[in-house]
């Protein structure tokens, strides 16, 4: 009885976890395992990522697309902001993929189209919350990636929405996506632009165990993370990574033990 009383209740359950670590093993099978391994970072709220001044709402919006499409090793791609004013509705194109899918060997080409790029815009209600306007760069770059995939993560078509913030959070923005997964709904209308919040499609409980994930399979101490969280986040951060050294001890997934190694 004592012993029920005081056992810890695992951060997901089962089902949860076992999904959140396999679908971390279709993206490192379908983007880019050596880009993972050698080039991803995990991208936190700080000047040492997102450091400089700009002098207008496109300005400051461009600059941080620019450093997130390079932090997401997607650089090379053939994407541009546009003002909203300029967006026009369209489908993602047919696109051309040669060498690599990311990363600087990355070649990609729109086909069938008499546009050669894909335009996405943002929301300038985002500019003054920076972790908000990073993650929805983060989230469409995301969208990018999996809607060009041939293969469905795991679960299929409906756990799209969901895979593409874990993509996410497998490219390094883990904090940050974990930080913007929820918004409180209360206050003052100055405490909270709900216009500028994110759309979450992964809870944030489940985004802190992917950003655990990455943490574990890229080495990151919880230690050198945890101050970057909301202070809510920080015990099932650190719970989630102790949960995951220990799956991952005992897994067989030959994906996973490679991206370990």
């Amino acid at each position: 009885m004592l012993s029920r009383l005081f056992k810890s209740e695992p951060v997901v359950d089962t089902g949860t976890r076992d999904w959140i670590i396999d679908t971390y093993g279709w993206a490192i099978e379908n983007f880019e395992l050596t880009v993972f391994k050698n080039d991803s970072q995990l991208i936190l709220p700080t000047n040492q990522f997102y450091p400089g001044k700009v002098s207008s709402v496109h300005q400051m919006a461009e600059f941080v697309f620019e450093q997130t499409l390079k932090y997401a090793g997607m650089s090379t791609w053939p994407i541009r902001l546009v003002e909203p004013q300029y967006l026009t509705a369209a489908n993602l194109p047919a696109l051309k993929v040669s060498e690599q899918l990311r990363g600087d060997l990355a070649n990609i080409t729109v086909e069938n189209t008499q546009e050669n790029m894909i335009d996405i815009t943002y929301n300038p209600a985002q500019v003054n919350q920076p972790q908000d306007l990073v993650s929805s760069f983060a989230q469409v770059l995301a969208t990018i990636l999996v809607m060009q995939s041939k293969i469905l993560p795991p679960g299929g078509k409906e756990c799209i929405p969901q895979a593409i913030d874990l993509v996410a959070c497998f490219m390094g923005f883990g904090v940050i996506f974990a930080n913007t997964a929820y918004q409180f709904r209360g206050g003052c209308g100055s405490c909270n632009n709900r216009s500028a919040n994110r759309q979450a499609s992964l809870p944030e409980q489940e985004t802190v165990y992917a950003l655990a994930v990455f943490c574990v399979l890229k080495s990151i101490p919880a230690k050198s993370v945890q101050s970057h969280l909301k202070a809510h986040l920080k015990s099932g951060f650190k719970k989630s990574v102790k949960e995951i050294e220990k799956h991952l001890q005992q897994s067989e997934n030959p994906t996973l033990l490679i991206a370990l190694s």
